[in-house]
């Protein structure tokens, strides 16, 4: 079809995302653009904690370049890709959406596949994480009954937080942040007259040896996520012009986070990599100002990982209403709450999972999500080029200010990093990312016969892009 048709071809669904908004409007509150900040920062950081294994595996000179230079080659592509494409289909369902509109249903199907379960999977470890900390204060939830009894009400909790409202985990989201950050704050306050400049440009101690695959690993997920808000974007405030300055915003209180409490703590305390695993900066706390300081680092982990539960969770639920929307998944499926306005099926589909996985042995499933991930943002970063050259007409209220050629260069370069996160995957990672990318495959074409057969009831716009021109 023409260029003129196929800018067309947009317009029943964002008419259908502003119809669905302004119901929206009357029942339940928008996001605005500080919860939306820190909802982003809780996607793709949470705090320091985590970046401690980049010094133990590289040194601090090595940790310190990583998350400065690291942002500009992997985060800011994404979050570009992101203000662009999320301003230009505003619409719950983010990525799913941009896949869909640049390749078809089924290419959006698969994409809203490994993006969910990469994300749920994620979800699962917050909860089990949340009472390795409960534990050290209450040893009772270190084993046994009494531990899997607390990740489940842990789980139930959280999620029932998430069920009343989207303002609501955005506001407290904002709370956890700045409670969580206090500590680091202190801690680089506390550290700087003890701090050594040549501690920071050391390459790490005589003897040990570097771990690129650990280096690389820690700065990709640190680092990375700056899509996943996108799937909330029909549920804020004017997202046109709200969600590229909260992506720029979330983008300094990220990289402010990770720098300064590393700078601080690298540079005043002697370098021993052995000890520079996750949870060393309680540690430092220690050394540094007493054992207060380290308690008030503990909590802020804590909290810090309530708000990444909650982060995460709103992602998926609302990535499953956006499916819905879509004619993805059927309609039950985008249910909301009549009191509160949430997705709720979408909340109890990712809690029910979520659940379920925190009581496995879940190590090589964990390492899948890296896998899936990648898969997932090498077909985001494909639709956004194809969408570039198939709709160049398209109002973009954001645009990345490129030609063609300046885009390819700037996807390929992360890209490229995704596909040596692939390679030197483990041959069990391969397998299972292998296995669930084919089970995505089977429910796209299962739900493709639930409809033809009436078996199930679906919205219509996956009718309507079938009947037009999408490659």
């Amino acid at each position: 079809m023409g260029q003129e048709q196929e800018t067309i071809s947009q317009v029943p669904f964002l008419e259908d995302q502003q119809q669905q908004q302004s119901t929206i409007t009357v029942t339940s509150k928008k996001l605005s653009l500080l919860p939306l900040i820190f909802l982003i920062y809780f996607e793709v950081a949470g705090g320091p904690y985590g970046e401690e294994p980049a010094v133990g595996a590289a040194g601090p000179l090595f940790a310190i370049l990583g998350f400065l230079i690291f942002p500009f080659i992997w985060s800011i592509p994404e979050a570009l890709v992101t203000a662009e494409l999320a301003t230009t289909f505003p619409g719950n369902g983010g990525y799913v959406i941009w896949a869909h509109h640049a390749f078809g249903p089924f290419w959006g199907s698969l994409m809203g596949s490994w993006k969910f379960l990469s994300g749920v999977i994620n979800l699962a470890s917050y909860p089990i994480l949340c009472i390795d900390y409960l534990k050290l204060v209450f040893p009772v939830f270190a084993s046994g009954f009494s531990h899997y009894l607390a990740i489940f009400v842990v789980t139930l909790v959280l999620s029932f937080l998430n069920y009343t409202g989207l303002a609501i985990v955005g506001y407290t989201a904002v709370t956890l942040g700045v409670v969580s950050l206090t500590p680091f704050l202190l801690l680089t306050a506390i550290a700087i007259p003890k701090i050594d400049f040549m501690r920071w440009i050391s390459l790490g101690q005589n003897g040990v040896p570097k771990n690129w695959r650990l280096f690389f690993n820690t700065l990709f997920w640190n680092l990375n996520f700056w899509d996943n808000a996108s799937t909330l974007a029909g549920e804020v405030e004017q997202p046109q012009s709200t969600f590229p300055k909260a992506l720029f915003s979330a983008g300094l209180l990220t990289c402010v986070a990770y720098l300064l409490p590393l700078l601080a703590a690298t540079g005043a305390v002697p370098l021993d990599q052995e000890n520079w695993v996750d949870g060393y900066f309680a540690e430092v706390a220690e050394i540094i100002a007493g054992k207060w300081l380290k308690i008030c680092i503990e909590i802020g982990a804590c909290l810090s990982i309530i708000g990444l539960y909650e982060a995460q969770l709103s992602n998926c639920a609302y990535q499953i209403l956006g499916m819905t929307n879509l004619g993805l998944l059927p309609k039950v499926f985008g249910s909301r709450s009549s009191w509160f306005h949430t997705p709720w099926v979408g909340i109890f589909i990712s809690t029910l999972i979520a659940l379920t996985v925190s009581y496995m042995d879940f190590t090589n499933i964990i390492s899948c999500v890296n896998f899936l991930y990648s898969l997932g943002m090498l077909l985001e970063f494909a639709s956004f080029l194809w969408l570039r050259k198939k709709l160049p007409e398209t109002k973009r209220p954001f645009r990345v200010p490129m030609e063609m050629l300046g885009l390819i260069f700037m996807c390929i370069i992360p890209s490229g990093f995704l596909v040596y996160v692939m390679v030197v995957a483990t041959k069990m990672v391969c397998i299972v990312s292998a296995l669930l990318t084919f089970f995505g495959i089977f429910l796209y074409f299962f739900m493709k016969l639930c409809r033809s057969n009436k078996w199930l009831e679906f919205k219509n716009f996956e009718e309507k892009l079938d009947n037009e021109d999408l490659n």
